[in-house]
This record gives C-alpha cells, sequence and structure tokens, in this order.
C-alpha cells in the first residue's frame, strides 16, 4: 500500500508544521510551569493562580470569532508568522522582567493577555491548514498526529520546565521558550502552501454571520462545544498544581512539571494510538463517555496522597480527554467546508480553551473558600454529572455516528 495512502508524515507541508509546532509547544509548556510557580511564589494565593486562567481566556473570548474570521480570509502562514513571532516576544519580555528583578503580579497577567491574544489569531489559522497540507483520506490521522504532537510537548516541556525551574530559575525557563518559536517560524517560512481558502470573502460582520448560522444549521458541533465546555470548566484545575506540589503532595518545582505532564502522557499516547491505528467511533457518546470518565480520575486525584498515584490518575484523566478530543476535531473538520474552517476554529476555541480556563478561576475561587482537594474532587464529580445531564436532554448527540465511521 503506498505510504501516501496511510501516512501524513509523507506530506512535506504537514511534516514542517508537525515538527515546528512540536519544538514550539515543548516551549511553551515550559513556560505554564514557570508562570504558575512564579505567581504561587509571589502570592500562595489560590485565586491568584485561577486568575491565570482568566487573563489567559479573555482574549480568546474576545477575539477568537475574529480570529476564526481572519483565518479563512487572509494567507494563514503569514498569519501564523505575524502571531508566532508576538508570543516569541512575549516569552523575551517575561525574560527580561524576571532577569532584572522588575517582574510583578500585573506584569505576569499582562503577558498572559498579550499571549492569549496571539493565540485568539494564531489556533483558528494553524487549524485550519491542517486539512490542506494532507488528503482527505488521511485527515483523521493527520490531526490525530496534530493532537498527539501537543499532548507529547505537554509531556516533555512541563517535566523538562519544572527540572530548569528547579536547577536554573524562572528567567532561564523563558529565555528556553523564546528560542523554541525559532522553529515554527523557520517550518512556517518552507511551507509552500499559503492556506488562504476564501479570496473572494472579506473580514466583516458578514463573513462572521455566515459561520454562525452555518453552525446554527449543524446541531451536533453545538452539541460537541457545549459538551466539552461544561466538562473542562467543571474539572479544570491544573493551576492549583504549585498547591499540590508544595503543600500536599511535597515534591517541589521537579515534582510540578511531572504533575503538568501527567495527563498529556495519557492523552499524548491514546492520540498515536489513533494514529496509527484510526480513529474510534465518530460519535456523541464517546465524547460523552470520555468526558465523563475524565471527571471521575480528577475526581480520584483530588482524595489521593500518593504521588505516583496521582500522577496515574492525572495520566487516565488526560488519555479520556485526548480521545474525545481527536473525534471532536475530526468531527468538526469533516464536517466544515473549508472556506469556514477557520471561523469554526475561532468558534469552538471559544469553548474548548473558554471551559478549562475559566474553570481555572472557578477552581481557585472555591479552593480558597472550602479548600483545595474539596475544590478537585466537587469538580471531577460535578463534571461526570454534566455528561450523563447531556445524555439525557440531548439524545440527538448521544445517538449521533458520523456515517460511515467504525462501529
Amino acid at each position: 500500500m503506498p505510504l501516501r495512502g496511510t501516512s501524513p508524515l509523507h506530506f512535506r507541508d504537514f511534516r514542517l508544521m508537525w515538527g515546528g509546532f512540536f519544538v514550539s509547544q515543548v516551549g511553551t509548556q515550559m513556560q505554564v510551569v514557570a508562570v504558575s510557580w512564579q505567581v504561587y511564589q509571589l502570592t500562595g494565593d489560590p485565586l491568584a493562580l485561577g486568575a491565570i486562567g482568566l487573563a489567559r481566556v479573555l482574549p480568546v473570548i474576545l477575539f477568537g470569532v475574529f480570529g476564526g474570521v481572519f483565518a479563512d480570509v487572509v494567507d494563514r502562514r503569514l498569519l501564523l508568522l505575524g502571531t508566532q513571532s508576538a508570543m516569541m516576544l512575549c516569552s523575551l519580555g517575561l525574560w527580561w522582567l524576571t532577569d532584572t528583578g522588575h517582574v510583578t503580579m500585573p506584569l505576569l497577567y499582562a503577558f498572559c493577555v498579550l499571549a492569549g491574544s496571539a493565540t485568539a489569531l494564531s489556533n483558528p489559522a494553524r487549524q485550519a491548514m491542517i486539512p490542506t497540507l494532507v488528503s482527505e483520506a488521511v485527515l483523521p490521522r493527520a490531526l490525530g498526529l496534530s493532537v498527539s504532537s501537543w499532548q507529547l510537548a505537554t509531556v516533555l516541556g512541563p517535566t523538562l520546565g519544572g527540572f530548569v525551574l528547579g536547577a536554573s530559575g524562572a528567567a532561564v525557563v523563558y529565555l528556553v521558550d523564546a528560542a523554541s518559536f525559532v522553529a515554527m517560524i523557520v517550518a512556517l517560512l518552507l511551507i509552500r502552501k499559503r492556506g488562504k481558502a476564501a479570496p473572494t470573502t472579506t473580514v466583516g460582520i458578514d463573513a462572521l454571520a455566515e459561520g454562525f448560522r452555518f453552525l446554527w444549521r449543524t446541531p451536533i458541533l453545538l452539541g460537541l462545544m457545549l459538551a466539552d465546555f461544561l466538562g473542562t470548566f467543571f474539572a479544570g484545575a491544573m493551576l492549583l498544581m504549585p498547591i499540590f506540589a508544595s503543600e500536599l503532595l511535597h515534591v517541589g518545582p521537579e515534582g510540578l512539571g511531572m504533575l503538568f505532564a501527567a495527563p498529556a502522557a495519557g492523552s499524548a499516547l491514546v492520540a498515536l494510538g489513533i494514529a496509527v491505528l484510526g480513529s474510534p467511533p465518530l460519535a456523541g457518546s464517546t465524547v460523552l463517555l470520555c468526558i465523563g470518565l475524565y471527571g471521575l480520575s480528577t475526581a480520584a486525584f483530588g482524595t489521593t496522597d500518593s504521588f505516583a498515584m496521582a500522577l496515574l490518575f492525572l495520566a487516565l484523566g488526560g488519555a479520556a480527554d485526548g480521545a474525545s478530543t481527536v473525534v471532536r476535531q475530526t468531527l468538526r473538520q469533516l464536517l466544515t467546508p473549508d472556506h469556514l474552517r477557520g471561523r469554526m476554529t475561532g468558534v469552538t476555541m471559544i469553548f474548548f480553551m473558554g471551559g478549562p480556563q475559566l474553570g481555572e478561576l472557578e477552581a481557585g475561587a472555591l479552593a480558597r473558600i472550602a479548600g483545595v482537594r474539596t475544590s478537585v474532587v466537587l469538580g471531577g464529580l460535578l463534571c461526570t454529572a454534566s455528561a450523563g445531564l447531556l445524555a439525557l436532554v440531548l439524545p440527538g448527540l448521544r445517538r449521533y455516528r458520523l456515517h460511515g465511521s467504525a462501529p
């Protein structure tokens, strides 16, 4: 069987995008550990940790849909070059502030907002480009590899970030993060595809309205977005990890990196399995089942005093989340025409990032009132309950299966 029909890595432009994104994401995930640890060292306040999520998600809520419109109108490759360069400058700014001793909480939040703004423009363009880089026959595997690239980066990045943080401090982590963006910028310069999907479309209200009209006519996409938002909102608690690492599990910054990495380790294994063996059933029931398992794993993590068991429960939750992510992304890409993919990614990003990031704020507020463990356990149980509730009130989502997908 020809390689072109079986492996998305046979396509040159996809290989470049996949590799460059992986390297830049390793650096970005190193930064996540450094920022959360730095905030915890400055404040010791769970609500201040949760507020990082708010700082990151506000630009996505405000600009995500417009980022999708731009991704459907302009040269996606040039848009990505601009946003990746902006994120590199943000990392250099964090390095300088930390290295010179000028870092403050308002400045940390400000840089989170700036990086979130660049992400709001970057993600729709990157995800909308993927279907243009491979054949439709291998698109599910290409999406699986893309997810696995991100998840593997979120295994290596936090782990490396924790060790570098413990050995050299946050400033060095930020400098490494800035350098990692060079890989993505070089890859984009070498990619031949320009990625401009709709040259006759212009940026404006009409383009935005067209995207929402399509979404309204495709209720399965709305149902998937709602399921993703509710599940990640209730179970979002990763920014509380510095408290677990320092006060509850007593493993320090090195252990913090491993706690951040554990969910991605489980998700990466699932995503790689999907890339090799194919997708699980492209069905609403698959997503709901995975969300339920994710919530139970999160609740179990909140109860344990064992570092090893904590890593295991986080990895199990990550595996469930990884399978759900691949199914949701594949359904969205296959159900959306190319000229609308950027806009649908922009809308989806509000749910995909809004759920966990707003959930971090909710978890931080509840942790301040009722304690960290109570916040995590209750959030996990509510996540599972939300999946059961959606199965009851949205029977169309529960019964949906893409025609021709595996049983």
